[in-house]
């Protein structure tokens, strides 16, 4: 990727690694049933501001191939691949509902619960109880016929068991509902940034997110172009904003299982999803969104699963 600085040891509160512009998180005032945002006074981060003359990845991808057709687990007819030896186990394809190997992941609501300025790491958990869950994203550029595309900082954020997001604990998530459990850091807990290698994979290691209304259970992700990769992420512009949206049968095998069952609050079917049905009426195919999911342990919920991905994208900077 064209741009990337890695640098070291950049303090989350200030530090020469920032530079004379500071990176302001932004947070927002949230209506969590209907999903909005209003930006507060904290005003609107640097990568914001940065991103309406940014420098897509689709011109900058790297790397050659595709990922093969396989097997597949739940899901499967999403996308996601997985080649021997990465980080993720599990079965995967790279082949959609419709067939087709190379698709473009739609472009989706980034959603009320975005903070800027996250660690880079692989374990985003902080110990946050709930099922293990192993993330492999691999980012292609569909406008190069999905060559990989490396050094391609991916972001990713989700809320915990009962629906709460880190830096967003006093939203409730609908239904009834545990207090928030104090566990792991409040503005950090289960985000985190990793950059793609040469084959154009990330791993994360988390656990499966829980759900709240009006939502299908979800993971939110953009892939960036540049910036600057130290103890935290900052700068770039993004690429691509999407979500990974989890299939029915996936919710409903883990969702009367604790710490899960103590949200009372009835699941939301895929096809019910407001993010799903966006992708849908802007022409996109919604089920480019859906990862192939796979338990870790066969028979066993609980041991967690694996989770592969393809992030389609190209020609759309933001």
């Amino acid at each position: 990727m064209c741009g990337l600085t890695r640098t070291a040891g950049m303090a989350r509160n200030g530090g020469a690694g920032r530079g004379l512009t500071s990176v302001v998180r932004r947070r927002a005032v949230v209506d969590r049933g209907a999903d909005r945002a209003m930006v507060d006074s904290e005003g609107l981060s640097r990568r914001r501001l940065l991103s309406a003359g940014g420098i897509g990845i689709a011109a900058l991808g790297l790397g050659t191939g595709c990922g093969d057709d396989g097997a597949a687990g739940h899901g499967a007819a999403a996308g996601g691949t997985t080649a021997p030896g990465s980080p993720a186990e599990g079965t995967a394809t790279a082949t959609s509902s419709a067939g087709k190997v190379c698709v473009m992941t739609p472009e989706v609501t980034e959603g009320p619960y975005y903070l800027d300025e996250q660690d880079v790491r692989r374990d985003i958990t902080e110990g946050k109880p709930g099922f293990p869950l192993r993330v492999t994203f691999t980012v292609v550029d569909v406008a190069k016929g999905c060559r990989p595309v490396a050094d391609a900082p991916v972001e990713i954020w989700h809320c915990d068991a009962w629906g709460y997001y880190s830096g967003y604990q006093d939203k409730a998530p609908g239904g009834e509902v545990p207090d928030p459990d104090g566990v792991g850091d409040a503005d950090t807990y289960l985000r985190g940034v990793q950059v793609t290698d040469a084959a154009g994979k990330v791993a994360f290691t988390s656990i499966v997110p829980g759900w709240y209304s009006p939502r299908v259970t979800h993971i939110h992700i953009k892939v960036h172009d540049g910036g600057e990769v130290g103890k935290t992420y900052e700068g770039g512009t993004t690429a691509q904003t999407t979500q990974a949206l989890f299939p029915d049968d996936v919710c409903e095998e883990y969702s009367a299982l604790e710490p899960y069952v103590q949200h009372g609050l009835a699941l939301t079917k895929l096809e019910n999803d407001q993010v799903y049905g966006e992708a849908e009426r802007s022409g996109g195919d919604p089920d480019a969104m859906v990862p192939t999911l796979t338990r870790i342990k066969q028979g066993s919920v609980r041991d967690g699963y694996t989770m592969t991905m393809t992030l389609g994208i190209g020609g759309r900077p933001r």
